[in-house]
């Protein structure tokens, strides 16, 4: 039975493929029955065209023409090819180019300790519009993240850095871009924000996810609302204080897991450019890091028609000639970094190296290889200085062996460092836990001129200051604040807040003191570690310092990243911030081994007692028989084996 379904099957599927063919070939013979037509009528056509041609052959020359480039394309295919040109050159004309550009430099200084101070800045700007709540759905440079944040909270300027360190002013100079120790917050929102404590607090989450920190720890009672010490960086004339926010946590540690997310924001990430150089190993193995993040609004040209928003982000790193286990003065980006470079982000318009050899114009101090002719001068912090430039872009920079590996070999220690002009100590005097007095020393060591500088110190509720001892001395002589802005503190609420316009008089020390008594917290808001103290946040010193040579104010102009973020205004002075150490306080402490105690004498005390009882309660007494003798157990043995009783 199978077998016939099988033959029938065959024979149906030969049948059909007869028929197709068939119908096939009689598809052929109808077109070329018509092909043989048209053939015909296009020889009749060819005769009535020659008679026409004798006649009027300039004509008949512009018409054929004619009919031969329509024979050649279709109506419908030139119709479609037009409007398919059209399309395209309006498609062409339609795509936005690229109004984003990224830049890249790393900025190395061999100071004369020995250590090498590098600076990594990584610049986006983008030319869009955040401020009038237009939705930006494309991002090809700037971080999508950053951007989301900025439409979603209204942010008008963004301003993080995460420092593990000091940063020691009198051994190493002024730092590019400074930064306290812990985790410094400061925001300017737009003036349409109508609850800015809650958009601040919502923001402080988001942040706390995006860089794995805890910034979520930021409340009412570590911000404040400095009313002249934090101007906004970029353009915009609404200096309302209200819209501005600063924290600080000076106990935040900087690890691998926040320096992950910070380089995924870079438009090549890790994988190339200078970023290779960012290994976390070597990066937390050195006596100071900074990483930091600045957004805001900036101009495109001088007269400020066009804006764009700028994403700086920035790494300073110092490492230490003794903690690098180097026996022998020689440093290079493999020794640093343990990595060299092979190539620039394939998207950086541009990426450089500069090496400050201001201090060593004939090699006498120290030796830099390969050499470049490439040099480049520019004015930061107030002082000319001169740099050796390698341009990434440029194959030439990476040699024969497609590799770059700076040398710095040390000839001779000798030198004198610029004494910084402006620098401040900070620390705390006193006995006992009850009271206690904070000085904040400010050095002026310019020799004949003096300008003003604005202090700021945010100093956390339970350290009680008493304002009516505020003192402020320069020279041994009674220094009067041109400005003072204070704001009391709320018990687990806020902060105090204490800003003051002092005069430093020339080569001199002024010296800020203030009273404060210690506040005995609950138990429940001690540290797990009471007894190593609670830290209090580093005082922020802002002036206008004058500057050795002329600035330069146009702020168009190309200029290496390391020396253009903070506006200049005037050629006489340049801007400086400058941090003080966070302070280590002690508070009065209980002793939290005396809970531990009473529990457990109370465990003890009630396991015996309660076990003695429960054991009382439960336990049953049986009258135990004595085990009989030896002999009695083989008598039992026996008379039980005779079928007798046992005894």
């Amino acid at each position: 039975m199978a077998a016939h379904r099988c033959s029938q099957s065959v024979w149906l599927f030969l049948l059909f493929s007869l028929s197709v063919f068939l119908i096939s070939d009689s598809q052929e013979t109808r077109l070329t029955d018509d092909s043989h037509a048209s053939v015909l009528d296009n020889r009749q056509v060819a005769a009535e065209a020659a008679k026409q041609t004798a006649e009027h052959p300039a004509a008949e020359e512009r018409r054929w023409e004619a009919t031969d480039v329509k024979e050649a394309i279709p109506d419908d295919a030139a119709d479609h090819k037009q409007d398919t040109s059209a399309s395209n050159a309006e498609v062409l004309t339609s795509i936005p180019q690229p109004k984003d550009d990224f830049r890249e430099e790393l900025a190395i200084r061999p100071l004369h300790s020995g250590d090498i101070y590098a600076s990594f800045q990584f610049r986006t700007l983008w030319e869009t519009d955040f401020m009038r709540g237009n939705k930006v759905s494309h991002y090809r440079l700037f971080p999508k993240s950053l951007g989301q944040v900025i439409s979603k909270f209204s942010v008008r300027e963004l301003h993080i850095s995460f420092t593990q360190g000091y940063w020691r002013t009198m051994q190493w100079g002024q730092p590019f871009l400074p930064s306290p120790p812990g985790a410094e917050l400061w925001v300017w929102f737009q003036d349409s924000v109508t609850d800015v404590d809650a958009t601040w607090k919502e923001l402080t989450n988001v942040l706390s996810g995006i860089f794995c920190a805890s910034l979520n720890f930021i409340d009412s009672t570590n911000t404040v609302q400095p009313s002249a010490s934090f101007k906004p960086l970029g353009i915009g004339n609404v200096t309302d204080h209200r819209f501005l926010r600063y924290a600080t946590l000076p106990r935040e540690i900087v690890c691998t897991e926040n320096l992950t997310p910070w380089k995924k924001l870079l438009p090549c990430g890790s994988k190339a450019g200078l970023a290779v150089l960012l290994k976390s190993e070597k990066l937390f193995h050195s006596s100071f890091h900074s990483q930091a993040v600045h957004i805001r609004p900036v101009c495109q040209d001088w007269q400020c028609k066009t804006t764009s928003w700028e994403l700086r982000q920035t790494l300073n790193v110092v490492f230490d000639l003794h903690t690098s286990g180097q026996s022998k003065r020689e440093w290079s980006l493999f020794k640093m970094f343990s990595r060299t470079l092979s190539e620039a982000c394939p998207l950086a318009s541009s990426s450089k190296i500069y090496i400050d050899i201001t201090d060593n114009p004939q090699e006498e101090h120290f030796e830099l290889s390969p050499a470049t002719s490439l040099l480049s001068q520019a004015v930061v912090l107030g002082d000319r200085r001169t740099f050796s430039v390698y341009d990434l872009t440029q194959p030439i920079t990476f040699g024969t062996m497609r590799s770059l590996n700076l040398l710095i070999r040390w000839k001779s220690s000798e030198g004198d460092m610029l004494r910084p002009l402006l620098h401040a100590e900070r620390y705390v005097a006193g006995y006992g836990l009850q009271t206690g007095e904070i000085h904040t020393l400010m050095y002026n060591n310019h020799p004949f001129r003096s300008f003003p500088v604005l202090l700021l110190d945010s100093v956390p509720w339970y350290l009680r200051l008493y304002v009516h001892t505020l003192t402020v001395t320069s020279k041994g002589k009674d220094n009067k604040p041109s400005y003072i802005h204070y704001q009391p503190s709320k018990d687990r609420v806020r902060p105090h807040l204490l800003e003051m316009l002092v005069q430093l008089p020339p080569h001199s020390v002024t010296e800020v003191t203030v009273q404060f008594e210690r506040a005995l917290l609950k138990w429940t808001e001690y540290t797990p570690d009471p007894n190593h103290g609670f830290y209090v946040g580093s005082s922020i010193i802002s002036s206008l310092v004058p500057s050795a040579v002329a600035m330069d104010t146009n702020i168009t102009q190309e200029q290496p990243l390391f020396s253009s973020f903070f506006p200049c205004k005037e050629e006489s002075s340049y801007f400086v911030r400058v941090y003080t150490e966070p302070l280590l306080v002690n508070l009065p402490t209980p002793d939290f081994s005396m809970p531990y105690n009473v529990i457990c004498l109370t465990c003890t005390v009630v396991a015996v007692g309660y076990g003695s009882l429960y054991n009382l309660l439960t336990r049953s007494f049986q009258i135990e028989e004595p085990n009989p003798g030896l002999a009695k157990r083989i008598a039992n043995i026996i008379r039980k084996m005779r079928g007798v009783p046992p005894l």
